[in-house]
Order: C-alpha cells, then structure tokens, then sequence
C-alpha cells in the first residue's frame, strides 16, 4: 500500500533533530531564495496541515520551525554547518569593515540613549520642540549607519553562492568560512536591531 503524502515528508526527518533543508526537500545551501524557500513550505505544510485528512500537527509545527530557521542568514548557517559538517563554532574577531561600523555604532547608540532620556524628561512644549533639530540629526545619523549595515549585509549574501558552489564540491575549507560569514550576519542582525530601538525611542 503506497504511503500517504504525510507519511512520505515524515520520511525525511533524521532521528536526531530535523534537518529543515530535507523537510522542505530543499538542498542543503547558504543561498536560498525567500520565494523557493516560501514555495517549499507551502508545498509541504499543504500534505500535513491538521486541517487535512491524515494531517499531523506536530510535522506541521517542525515545518513552521524550519521556514523560520532558514528565513534568516543567521540561522541558516549555523543549521546548514551543524546538520552538513562536523565543524567545531570558535569564536570570529571583527573584521575591519564590522569594526568600523561598529566603532560609530557604540557612540550612537550613547547619545541616541542620553537624548530619548532627557526628551522623556521634557514635559512643556517649548522644551520639546528645542530638541526637534537635536533629535533628526540623530535620526539621520542613524539611518545612514543603517544604510551602511544593510550595503554590507548585501554584498555578504552575494557572497553565498560561491559557498554553494565549494560544498557541491566538497570542498571542506568552505564550513569556518560559513562559520565566519554566520558571525557576520549575527553582528549585523543585532545591530540593526539596536538602530531600530533607538529610532522607534525617538519618535515616541
């Protein structure tokens, strides 16, 4: 008797944790386009949601889990290096191009802190509107820093494909490079994060 759809995906977990590049029956990549990735998920969760007949609802939970694992560079790396390379994390040092966003980043941050701090203080009206050129210099300071991070989160996942290619050839040096470019992309994601707390701080 041939197995349901249900079943066959079930095949594809490991005992061990699942590798969500073989759930979503994608190859194991760095670069994955966000409409392939989107596609596979849809094909997927449709033969297990558990609003289906013979659906499972746990598979459908795993199947959630892995569009969000390997939605973000972040978190595809690492689970693209742990489940595909026996390669131990270390520690990555910034490089000098994350060092000097970095460097402009702390000060920033500093006095975007100590401005939302004394603009929360304000209570008239006149107080507040002397800060307003204080607060959209910060606001401009900020978004260019953005600017900057978002320019070199691109050019990093440009650099995906050619990772791709070293693992189709099995070449082993390409899993610390992963590594680093997963640091990378870390460093990147929190200070984006950062900027956007302190911008959405000066608009309240």
């Amino acid at each position: 008797m041939p197995s349901s759809p249900a079943h066959a995906v079930k095949a594809l977990q490991p005992k061990s944790m699942a590798d969500f590049f073989a759930l979503l029956s994608l190859p194991p990549r760095a670069a994955l386009n966000e409409e392939q990735l989107q596609q596979a998920y849809l094909s997927a969760t449709r033969l297990v949601h558990p609003d289906q007949t013979g659906g499972d609802s746990i598979l459908s939970c795993d199947l959630n889990a892995a569009q969000e694992a390997l939605k973000s560079p972040v978190t595809r790396l690492k689970h693209l290096v742990d489940q595909h390379s026996q390669t131990a994390w270390r520690a990555v040092p910034l490089e000098p191009a994350l060092m000097g966003l970095f460097e402009k980043l702390g000060p920033l941050l500093q006095l975007s802190s100590q401005f939302i701090a004394r603009k929360q203080a304000t209570t008239s009206a006149l107080a507040k509107a002397l800060l307003s050129s204080e607060e959209m210099r910060l606001r401009e300071s900020l978004e260019v820093l953005n600017a900057e991070i978002q320019e070199l989160w691109q050019k990093l996942e440009s650099d995906l494909p050619a990772c791709d290619q070293r693992i189709t050839q099995a070449d082993p040096s390409v899993w610390p490079d992963l590594q680093a470019l997963q640091a990378k992309f870390s460093y990147l994601t929190k200070w984006r994060s950062q900027i956007r707390e302190k911008l959405l701080g000066l608009m309240l």
